[in-house]
């Protein structure tokens, strides 16, 4: 770290000086930004060639640079109007005043999002997800929150873990990929575009294609079937642009981080019909956290035809690669010595130098708008989601050793090994029509649409896993020991042999371990499938400043019992699913909303995917929000700030069972409910002063259960109050031009485990970075936990628990071209 940060500010100190000797040759260039009708626009991005100076014009439509005597290419951006690009001359001892006109776009409010954003920052305007329409957020009667790809570039966040912070009333419960608190409900399902994938991987998405990602707050099931009433995450993929534009960036830092990114977009012919994107990354890192070592490599091309102004077609694919092993968490020393978190290092893993764990997340997006007319428009998409697993792995049983008498030994954790291949696939076609039209002083947007959703667990996927207990003639083993009957097992040292050998946590041993020689017993995981069809209607009605928004949905969720066998059979359900809001802007840079919807999730043998290993069938999820809140704009529209309050109730819900033996088994308990404010703030202060974040305070707990002593208890991994600040500001004059800050921080307070002695402690983490820009080039260095704070993210119980990194650094240099 010593090198590179000498080598960092060695640079910053040559470039100062640089700076500080030409200063007096710079000259001011100027303007004012107008629509077609003469008004000025603010807030309007503008910057001279490939970003290195940038600015936004002020309320009266202003703008200014300092630049030296050349020749420039003056760049103009702003949502609903076409990109304005011009080349400008600064002569020595001359100023230069520029009137700029901007042209109306459609393409910006287009129906689905097939060309990629042009509007640059922490703030986000428009959003497909919400109503699926363009819909500027501010009208949207929901809270959506977002993470922008300006936000992950600052923070430079690699990890769908690492942005989510940003976000809310969002909280990790694991490592696991997509495993998250949002309001107090676990997350279960994801989205990429609004369409479905697979969740069953385990490592976390990486981002480089990642436009922004989005947070459907509460129930979303009206319009993306069974979803989660806490919320729906949605990843908007980068879309390619009309204009070229290239970069590439090079990482390194703590724990022997390598990782290169490269973004390529850009018109493939001359008329600008035919569009393409294409983003690669790859990382080689460790991890403070004992053998998490691990490569991962990223290809996602898209592409954009646009054969007329009535007709786009876009192709996305991206293919995701990940080699390294499954983190299962931080073991800590057992109940009967207390609930010592420190008992073990945060860097403590269980596992073997032999375990790996591959994984391949593969899909691909096929998407077709055309417009019959300016008042109806047609929508198809269908995305193909691809899951391959190849893992092999020594982890916890989920329970300690034990002696002769059945007495627990807090030092000593019991194992199994898991050897396993298995695939799924995802199938998801959406398809809808628009109707635009007017009736009197009433503006309508009727949306009529179908889905086809269709998840496949197919036969051939396999377990072959050791665990339990050898029996006293060495032939079987016992998944339990039974104090009552010492006589049916073998014992050694004066405890019962296990089959898979004890982990020592006070003399831990991660060498090579041949699992052929346990007593292995080979599994075929039952293959499983479902379907869901759901017909939906969606009107947003406006008139004058007063707009509704009514929807529903009609569900119909199909699950084959017993899937390739010969007594297979469907077993049907269906539920109608209502939605409701309002929205009224008494003056333009305000909205006051309401909603209600309501949600629902099935949770049978084929939704959990294995009824051996998790249980079930289960009773569906039944869920119901009523929100209110108000969104704001401030700073001639730089900053949006949201403000919501909401309940949510949720019957059915599933925790873990607590069973010995089997660590993965769920049961079903009665009624949760979720009582909480938001606060959120996205955009810019000034042209150079952008800012993300925010607070939520939010009581999740249980209501309803058939165990008493439940009741009042607050959910797992869900803190009463969190949030997070981000706070970035460029210098853009003087000796310091170029020169960027950025100071942030998070914290989370006390939250529950599934143990019900052991909670994990509040924390605070600060954050801070430092960027420079010269030319084509970006440099910077982001400082992650500055006051090197001892934090956990999240935990299941003494055997699992989830550690924050210690302090750490990242170095990065990019260019644009």
């Amino acid at each position: 770290m010593k090198y590179q940060l000498f080598l960092l500010f060695s640079f910053l100190s040559l470039s100062l000086s640089t700076r500080a000797q030409s200063n007096h040759t710079q000259n001011k260039l100027q303007g004012v930004v107008k629509d077609p009708n003469g008004n000025s626009l603010a807030g309007v991005t503008v910057w001279l060639n490939d970003k290195m100076t940038l600015t936004k014009t002020d309320s009266e439509g202003y703008f200014q640079f300092m630049a030296r005597p050349g020749e420039y290419i003056l760049h103009l951006s702003f949502v609903g109007y076409k990109h304005y690009q011009a080349k400008v001359s600064v002569k020595e001892g001359e100023g230069l005043s520029l009137d700029i006109v901007l042209e109306s776009s459609q393409e910006a409010l287009q129906s689905v999002e097939v060309i990629g954003r042009k509007e640059s920052g922490y703030k986000n305007t428009n959003s497909f997800s919400g109503t699926k329409t363009a819909t500027p957020i501010k009208e949207t009667p929901q809270s959506i929150s977002y993470v922008t790809k300006e936000t992950l570039d600052d923070q430079l966040a690699f990890k769908t873990s690492d942005a989510i912070k940003n976000v809310s009333g969002v909280n990790q419960y694991s490592y696991n990929n997509n495993d998250f608190v949002l309001r107090g409900f676990r997350a279960s399902n994801t989205l990429i575009n609004g369409l479905r994938i697979s969740t069953r991987g385990w490592a976390q998405n990486l981002l480089p294609y990642v436009e922004r990602i989005e947070v459907i707050k509460g129930p979303a099931s009206a319009l993306f079937a069974n979803t989660d009433p806490g919320g729906t995450i949605n990843t908007v993929t980068k879309k390619p642009l009309d204009e070229a534009r290239k970069s590439i960036n090079f990482t390194t830092g703590s724990y022997n981080t390598y990782r290169t990114t490269m973004d390529f977009t850009g018109p493939m012919n001359d008329s600008k019909t035919l569009l393409y994107r294409l983003n690669l990354a790859y990382q080689n890192a460790e991890s403070f956290r004992i053998l998490q070592d691990g490569s991962a490599l990223v290809l996602a091309p898209s592409f954009s035809f646009i054969p007329n102004d009535r007709t786009r077609v876009n192709f996305d694919l991206v293919y995701q690669y990940n080699k390294g092993r499954l983190d299962r968490g931080q073991p800590i020393f057992g109940a009967s010595s207390g609930t010592d978190l420190y008992s073990t290092p945060i860097s403590f893993a269980i596992g073997r130098k032999n375990d790996y764990q591959n994984e391949l997340n593969l899909f691909s997006t096929i998407s077709l708008q055309h417009r019959f007319s300016d008042h109806i428009t047609f929508n198809a998409s269908y995305l193909k989601s691809f899951y391959d697993e190849d893992l092999l792995e020594h982890r916890t049983s989920n329970q300690y050793a034990v002696d002769s008498l059945g007495n627990q030994i807090p030092t000593l954790m019991g194992m199994q090994t898991i050897r396993r291949l298995r695939k799924n696939y995802i199938d998801n076609l959406s398809t809808y029509f628009n109707f635009d039209f007017n009736t009197g002083p009433f503006e309508h947007k009727l949306l009529i649409g179908y889905d086809h959703i269709e998840e496949t667990f197919p036969k051939g996927n396999s377990t072959y896993n050791a665990s339990g207990f050898l029996s006293s003639d060495g032939t079987r083993t016992y998944s339990t020991y039974d104090p009552q009957h010492p006589e049916r097992y073998q014992f050694a040292n004066g405890i019962p042999v296990p089959n898979v050998p004890y982990f020592d946590l006070a003399d831990p041993d991660y060498s090579i371990s041949e699992i052929s020689q346990y007593m292995n017993v080979p599994r075929e995981e039952t293959p499983t499938k479902y379907f869901v069809n759901g017909v939906y209607v969606q009107e947003q009605l406006k008139w004058n400043r007063l707009q509704i928004l009514l929807g529903f949905r009609q569900e119909f969720y199909t699950d084959i019992l017993n899937y390739t066998k010969a007594d297979e059979r469907h077993v049907q359900q269906k539920a109608f699913i209502p939605r409701l809001g309002i929205v009224y802007t008494p003056i333009e840079p305000v909205s006051f909303y309401a909603t209600y919807t309501e949600g629902y999730q099935p949770q049978t043998a084929s939704t959990i995917g294995d009824p051996e290993t998790y249980g079930g069938p289960f009773d569906p999820l039944i869920s119901n929000m009523v929100e209110a809140g108000a969104k704001m704009e401030f700073f001639h529209k730089g900053l949006s700030v949201t403000t919501a309050v909401y309940r949510i109730e949720q019957n059915n819900i599933l925790v873990n069972a607590g069973a010995e033996g089997n660590p993965d088994l769920l049961r079903q308990i009665g009624q949760q409910q979720a009582k909480g404010v938001e606060v959120e703030a996205y955009g810019s202060i000034t042209s150079n002063f952008s800012i993300t974040g925010n607070f939520s305070y939010n009581i999740a707990k249980i209501t309803e259960s058939d165990d008493v002593s439940e009741i009042g208890e607050m959910m797992p991994n869900a803190p009463k109050s969190q949030g997070n600040i981000w706070m970035k500001y460029n210098f853009m004059r003087g000796a310091l031009n170029g020169i960027g800050v950025a100071l942030g921080a998070n914290y989370a307070t006390r939250r529950n485990t599934n143990s019900d002695i052991l909670q994990l402690p509040s924390y605070w983490v600060v954050n801070a970075a430092l960027y420079y820009r010269i030319d084509k080039f970006k440099i910077q260095a982001n400082f992650n936990n500055l006051l090197d704070k001892t934090y956990w993210v999240g935990g299941f119980d003494f055997n699992r628990l989830f550690p924050g990194a210690p302090r750490n650094h990242l170095v990065s240099i990019g260019y644009t071209f």
